[in-house]
C-alpha cells in the first residue's frame, strides 16, 4: 500500500512538471526557451512517471512474488536512462540546428556562438 501512495504522488508530480512544459511551449517567446522550458520539464516529469512505474511494480512484485515485475523495474529503469541522454541530445540538435538557420533568439543581448564562428575560432 505504501509503495502504490508513492506511485501515485510521483505521477502528481510528473502531471505537474509535464503541465509546465506544455504551458512553457505556450508562453515563452522564442524556440530556444521554448526548447528549454518542454525539455527540462519533460524530462523531469517523465522520470516521475518511470519512478511510479518502478514503484507499482515493487507494490506488485512484494504482493504477488512473480518475476515479471523485476523486468519492469529494469526496463523502467532503462528507458529512464536512455530519455536522460536522448532528450539533451535532441534539443541540443534541435537548438543548434535553429542557430545555424539564422534564427535568432528573442531579445538577446549576446551571442556568443556568432561571435565565435565571426572570428574564426568557431566549430562548425
Amino acid at each position: 500500500m505504501f509503495f502504490l501512495m508513492l506511485a501515485s504522488a510521483a505521477l502528481v508530480v510528473s502531471l505537474l512538471f509535464n503541465s509546465l512544459g506544455a504551458f512553457s511551449l505556450y508562453r515563452f517567446p522564442d524556440v530556444y526557451t521554448r526548447l528549454h522550458g518542454a525539455t527540462k520539464c519533460t524530462t523531469f516529469g517523465t522520470i516521475f512517471i518511470a519512478i511510479a512505474v518502478v514503484f507499482y511494480a515493487i507494490a506488485k512484485l512484494l504482493e504477488s512474488g512473480e518475476n515479471r515485475f523485476w523486468v519492469l523495474i529494469v526496463h523502467s529503469l532503462v528507458a529512464m536512462m536512455v530519455l536522460l541522454v536522448t532528450n539533451a541530445t535532441g534539443a541540443h540538435a534541435l537548438a543548434r540546428a535553429s542557430h545555424r538557420s539564422g534564427l535568432a533568439p528573442a531579445k538577446a543581448v549576446v551571442d556568443r556562438l556568432e561571435e565565435s564562428r565571426s572570428k574564426g575560432g568557431g566549430s562548425q
